[in-house]
């Protein structure tokens, strides 16, 4: 009962990240709901910033393995309370996964019957991509060629920016960053900036439980080897160990940044997770 703040806070703000973010895409590929990959973006953009809103008063805010691994590497939370965040983030993701699917699932079986697409099969990636991500990005075009390195360096890549934006927004002596009020919005357009850029590439995961939990409910439901296509480690590489050593590195910079930043002023942490 001692962090069962914490557990809520991450389970319930990841499924409204997870949840709202998958749901884009759903009516993207259903209905064609959206014309462009920046209405997408921004849907993502607009969910991180309502979850951290919705939640933040409960835990830290992470909805992200990769951020709170990178958080515990920095010293800003204890790494006692990993296991708590991670289980809430897999859970959450999971749970969001089930509900794009009740929701949904008819409409699903209506395109892929209408398309002759056999789920399962590879061409049900289509509607694979809808919980798991892929590389290339499926609706990318034939110009993306895309090799399991490239999309684990997209993927590093991009959770570095974020977390190191992430890192830097809640830095009490970056004197530049906005007010605590504010610092969510910043977040939430930070991940629409990289979306916008890096999904052709491998559908900007930049978060193992959004990609793993959704994945394996897929597969669970009947999409099989068009959930996990190609054989070996190549997707757990890209969508979980990529986000992690992103977060990482993100860590490291933030700690030689931040005795730099506290030279030019006093400060303190605005979020750390005791």
């Amino acid at each position: 009962m001692k962090y069962l703040h914490d557990f809520i806070g991450e389970l319930f703000g990841t499924f409204l990240l997870v949840f709202i973010g998958c749901s884009s895409v759903a009516v993207a590929v259903l209905y064609s709901a959206h014309s462009g990959l920046f209405q997408i973006a921004m849907i993502w953009g607009l969910a991180v910033t309502l979850s951290i809103y919705a939640t933040r008063h409960l835990s830290c805010a992470h909805f992200n393995p990769a951020v709170s691994i990178a958080m515990a590497v920095r010293g800003r939370m204890p790494w006692s309370k990993v296991p708590l965040y991670l289980i809430a983030q897999f859970a959450g993701a999971f749970i969001a996964a089930a509900t794009l699917y009740l929701l949904f699932s008819s409409s699903i079986a209506q395109l892929e019957q209408l398309q002759g697409i056999m789920c399962g099969s590879p061409a049900s990636v289509k509607t694979a991509q809808m919980f798991g991500e892929f590389y290339p990005n499926p609706g990318a075009g034939a110009v993306a060629a895309v090799s399991t390195l490239n999309a684990f360096l997209a993927e590093a890549v991009g959770t570095f920016i974020l977390v190191s934006m992430i890192f830097a927004l809640s830095e009490g002596c970056n004197l530049g960053r906005p007010s605590d009020v504010l610092c969510p919005l910043f977040i939430g357009l930070t991940v629409t900036a990289l979306i916008s850029v890096l999904a052709p590439l491998t559908q900007a995961g930049f978060n193992p439980a959004r990609d793993l939990s959704p994945r394996l409910f897929a597969w669970m439901m009947g999409w099989g080897d068009a959930a996990f296509p190609g054989r070996g480690p190549g997707f757990l590489v890209v969508y979980v160990l990529g986000p992690i050593a992103g977060g990482v590195a993100a860590s490291a910079v933030s700690f030689l940044m931040e005795p730099l930043m506290k030279a030019k002023s006093s400060c303190r942490d605005v979020c750390v997770c005791r």
